[in-house]
């Protein structure tokens, strides 16, 4: 599995350079997700290397294939316990960061965590994706929107390319059967008005699981009619 030394190590050998003030936010964060994890189910992974590695670590790849600047502005669909975008706060603390959760005590867990870390510029909104994308205020407003393991890519371009502006990106971050997922996702990807960009294949250190991650741009504005009513991407996936 893998301790702080070796998070912080395999960050650096991507550029990315954890600061002690950072790591701190790190280790209270693992604490806080176990400590609220015995009242709900935030995650299966409790373990503390686990946790750094499948999680945090995971969360943060995503920021080996794309570059994370001052002010961009992330929505997070579907984050649960904040997967992957508070990991990408704590490391790029210039994003700004929304996200979206269909289940309330989550939501409560997530505020809790914002206050308890220190973070500026997050946002989380207690809606479900289908109906948040449909909203003007928040609708093709996003630089980059992220999903992790939230569902097949069919489904997830659905609830993720309506919330991305034209120009930006979604960034898909799966673990196997991501070939079988992306084409059949194919259609879809184009009708919502995205182009595959990139698809990255990967191991995890340590483990060696695979991860994939899919960088998807928005060339064209989402057509009205989507995304459809809540419950039905799921039922009836685009094809």
């Amino acid at each position: 599995m893998m301790n702080q030394k070796q998070f912080k190590r395999e960050l650096e050998k991507q550029g990315i350079s954890l600061t002690e003030a950072k790591l701190q936010q790190f280790q209270i964060y693992y604490h806080t997700l176990v400590e609220w994890n015995e009242k709900m189910n935030l995650t299966a992974i409790t373990d503390q290397e686990e946790v750094y590695l499948k999680h945090f670590y995971d969360s943060v790849t995503a920021a080996f294939y794309y570059d994370f600047d001052e002010g961009v502005h992330i929505c997070d669909v579907g984050a649960g316990a904040g997967f992957p975008s508070i990991p990408l706060k704590i490391c790029f603390p210039d994003l700004k960061v929304s996200i979206v959760d269909s289940l309330k005590k989550r939501i409560s867990f997530l505020n809790h965590l914002a206050s308890e870390l220190n973070l500026q510029d997050v946002n989380f909104y207690h809606d479900r994706a289908e109906l948040f994308g449909k909203n003007p205020s928040f609708r093709e407003k996003f630089d980059v929107v992220t999903a992790r393991a939230v569902a097949r890519m069919s489904v997830l371009s659905e609830l993720c390319l309506p919330l991305v502006k034209v120009g930006g990106k979604m960034i898909a971050m799966k673990g196997s059967n991501f070939n079988e997922e992306m084409k059949e996702a194919d259609r879809a990807i184009h009708t919502l008005g995205g182009e595959v960009r990139s698809d990255e294949t990967f191991l995890l250190p340590e483990e060696e699981s695979e991860r994939n991650i899919a960088i998807i741009e928005k060339v064209r504005k989402t057509p009205k009619k989507y995304p459809r009513k809540p419950g039905t991407p799921n039922k009836n996936p685009l094809s």
